[in-house]
């Protein structure tokens, strides 16, 4: 079982880790500071720092599918016989990757605030995230844009604690995805709280506070189906010109 140390606190970039296992394209460490692909973000690029100074660069980072609880830092196939079980190694994540994950992933808890309607799809990468909202009500992009600001504006705290699955089941309504459930069977449950605007079950990386997160914008609603309506989002520094 891999220590989560981004869970938290996701402003680590470094740790000192030991070699687990090799195996399913990549290594498994006792302790990380990458996060895996999961919830609906993207998994943490970064390297690997063996105690004679080669790095290993880490393309992506998935949770095992043959050790529970384990995480799988992949990398090239090349670069797996160097690594070997007991070996000492820094672990060091892509940063602006991961601030980026964190500045959308946040956003996304903010849109939830202003959109009133059941998830049931998400996708947090580098450049982009998007919500999927079960609704067919239409979405007004200037409405929303209006919003995210206020909201950044306002500079609201970002904080995270720990729930116990009972008092998950005693308040179902703070699960606001109809596609990724919290995970069961550890006692407890990681909720988000973004203090006066939002909280929900919630096991990403995020800022510290809403001000963090900088400008952003809704760049595209869509019609996906008929009771689905996509809404995307993008740095405003990188938005195509109107």
């Amino acid at each position: 079982m891999t220590e989560e140390l981004f869970r938290e606190d996701a402003t680590l970039q470094h740790c000192e880790a030991r070699v687990v296992a090799c195996g399913e394209g990549g290594v498994v460490l006792d302790r990380t500071v990458f996060y895996p692909q999961g919830g609906g973000q993207a998994g943490d690029s970064g390297r690997l720092l063996l105690a004679d100074g080669r790095p290993l660069t880490v393309t992506d980072t998935r949770k095992s599918k043959l050790q529970p609880g384990a995480i799988v830092h992949l990398v090239a196939e090349s670069d797996l016989p160097l690594l070997r079980e007991g070996m000492a190694v820094t672990a060091s994540i892509d940063a602006d990757r991961r601030y980026a994950h964190m500045r959308l992933h946040t956003t996304t808890h903010l849109l939830c605030a202003l959109v009133p309607y059941p998830v049931d799809g998400c996708s947090i990468t580098q450049g982009y995230a998007r919500l999927d909202f079960h609704t067919n009500e239409p979405l007004d992009k200037a409405t929303l844009n209006a919003g995210l600001a206020r909201l950044v504006g306002e500079a609201h705290p970002v904080r995270h604690r720990w729930i116990s699955e009972a008092e998950l089941d005693a308040s179902p309504q703070l699960v606001r995805s109809m596609s990724v459930q919290p995970p069961r069977g550890l006692g407890r449950v990681r909720v988000l709280e973004i203090d006066g605007v939002d909280l929900q079950p919630c096991g990403g990386t995020h800022v510290a506070n809403t001000r963090d997160i900088g400008a952003v914008v809704v760049t595209k609603i869509e019609k996906k189906a008929a009771l689905t309506r996509r809404v995307v989002l993008g740095f405003a520094e990188a938005a195509p010109a109107a």
